[in-house]
């Protein structure tokens, strides 16, 4: 069983190199997660590519092609490594480097492994075809499989002692979490119709005439695709906004990974809303050195300073 260390440059050569896999996984395949983790201190760097390479797992089997029947067994396969974490009963030599180095993290930091368990949820959701009538319906999936990933992060990050509302920063990382699933949502709505997908609301299709769907590079015909990108944008915007109280609450580096990451896809926004038919011709996304800003941005301060000043204006 793996126990507790008081740092992982003291873990022994497995655990390290479970977590070199983790990493590795992370930084071939989540580049806007990497920029943002790359602030942290290594251990809580490390625990978060192994929550990430995890994450990925669940994710890829609800995206692969392979049978429903069988995604099904692999989810529920996956959930039961997931248990064996829960019960620290993976051993350091275990043929799994991801149990590995998520069974070691667990034990360094209070992640409440139980948001796995949600995730897993949200992708079975997938795996049925689900869609979502109305927003409350959409946040349900959300939050199983991004407002989970928030609040297993703020398992890592941990808050300032006597941080002032502490107690909603659960809250307010899941918040976090919804505003960067809807703008994924937005990002790849060509993408998703393509693999048989809608996760925006019924509801909202229907307001701006796209009900119809997206399968090519421009709107339905007669509908106001620029007025329902628009309306997701505020949303994703307002969710944003809630979910940044959250950034004053964090230590100084664990801010900066978290300003990083919801920054990147705060500019997604932006490009969407400055021309919204662009999710339909092909994925929009940040160049490198846009991303870099955004990080120094974050480790700067700038993001936490305005939340604050924001923060006491209101309480004046």
């Amino acid at each position: 069983m793996i126990g507790t260390v008081e740092s992982s440059e003291h873990a022994s050569a497995p655990v390290l190199a479970a977590y070199s896999y983790c990493e590795a996984v992370t930084g071939q395949q989540a580049r806007n997660f990497a920029y943002g983790i790359r602030l942290l201190p290594t251990p809580k760097r490390r625990a978060m590519s192994a929550l990430y390479a995890f994450s990925r797992r669940v994710d890829d089997i609800g995206d692969g092609a392979l049978a429903v029947d069988v995604k099904v067994t692999r989810l529920e396969e996956t959930r039961a490594v997931l248990a064996r974490i829960h019960e620290g009963a993976v051993e350091e030599d275990d043929t799994d480097p991801v149990a590995v180095a998520l069974a070691h993290a667990a034990t360094r930091f209070p992640i409440p492994l139980g948001g796995l368990d949600e995730l897993i949820d949200g992708v079975q959701m997938d795996v049925r075809g689900e869609t979502y009538e109305t927003w409350d319906d959409l946040k349900t999936y959300c939050r199983c499989v991004a407002g989970a990933i928030g609040r297993l992060s703020l398992g890592v990050f941990g808050t300032e002692p006597g941080a002032r509302g502490a107690d909603r920063a659960p809250e307010y990382a899941d918040t976090l979490g919804l505003a960067l699933q809807l703008t994924n949502i937005l990002r790849d709505v060509r993408e998703d119709a393509e693999g048989g997908r809608t996760y925006l609301p019924a509801d909202d299709l229907a307001k701006f005439g796209c009900s119809a769907g997206f399968s090519g590079p421009t709107p339905p015909e007669g509908s106001d695709f620029a007025g329902l990108v628009h309306f997701e944008v505020r949303r994703a915007r307002a969710l944003f906004a809630e979910g940044y109280r959250l950034l004053p609450m964090l230590d100084r580096r664990s801010g900066a990974c978290v300003a990083a990451m919801a920054g990147i896809y705060r500019r997604l926004l932006d490009r969407i809303e400055r021309d919204p038919e662009a999710v339909l011709r092909g994925r929009v996304s940040l160049p490198g050195r846009e991303k870099a800003y955004v990080a120094v941005r974050g480790l700067s301060g700038l993001d936490t300073r305005h939340v604050t000043r924001r923060a006491v204006r209101r309480r004046a």
